[in-house]
């Protein structure tokens, strides 16, 4: 279900396997359920979420006021994310800025407006990780149900693997959190995480050079 990254007095950093939702959905146990009985803390809380079929860099709280404080960093975009995502699409845009209002659409599904009242807004770079592969860097600026899914979507280039945007069939989901940094108690944090899992991935240095990720 996950791998400790990083253990604070007052949070811990995982990163989620993917195809694991962060509440229990019709399972017995849940990730919350687990991370108390396998880290021995018997109180934690969901500071952000991460969509079931998304990998990577999860930030759980330890008691109330550090939930609290950290939170409000997440309401105040004081914290930066960025993810990786892979498809299989030639993209109509390859970098720059998608913003939008999103609606819900049918199955469960959102899309992409142009009005602006309260956007979704994602910065999006890319290189060519092989041929017919296309690795983004997608950096949130807002923290929009399925954002990421969505503006991938809506430039022709939905996410490998996610087939409720119409991506192509894969062995997994390739949308995976990769970086987070904030400042925490007058201290900057700072974190990557690349993904464990996913026969498509074969990222190179290069291509995350490219991307200004290393």
């Amino acid at each position: 279900m996950f791998k400790l990254v990083y253990t604070h007095k007052d949070f811990y950093l995982i990163n989620k396997s993917q195809n694991i939702s962060v509440h229990r959905d019709d399972n017995p146990i849940g990730l919350m359920d687990k991370l108390k009985e396998d880290l021995g803390d018997p109180q934690l809380f969901l500071i952000h979420r991460l969509d079931k079929m998304t990998s990577g860099l999860l930030l759980i709280g330890r008691n109330k006021k550090a939930a609290r404080l950290l939170s409000e960093l997440f309401v105040q975009r004081e914290i930066k994310k960025i993810y990786l995502a892979l498809t299989d699409k030639k993209a109509k845009k390859k970098q720059g800025k998608i913003v939008g209002d999103m609606v819900r659409s049918r199955r469960s599904t959102w899309k992409l407006i142009k009005t602006k009242e309260n956007p979704a807004i994602t910065i999006l770079k890319s290189v060519s990780l092989r041929p017919g592969f296309r690795l983004f860097s997608c950096e949130l600026k807002t923290g929009k149900t399925h954002q990421i899914r969505v503006a991938l979507k809506s430039i022709g280039t939905p996410i490998l693997g996610d087939t409720l945007y119409s991506g192509t069939s894969a062995d997994r989901g390739y949308l995976h959190a990769y970086y987070l940094s904030f400042s925490y108690q007058n201290q900057k944090f700072e974190f990557h995480c690349l993904p464990d899992t996913g026969s498509h991935w074969q990222l190179t240095p290069e291509a995350l050079q490219g991307l200004a990720l290393c």
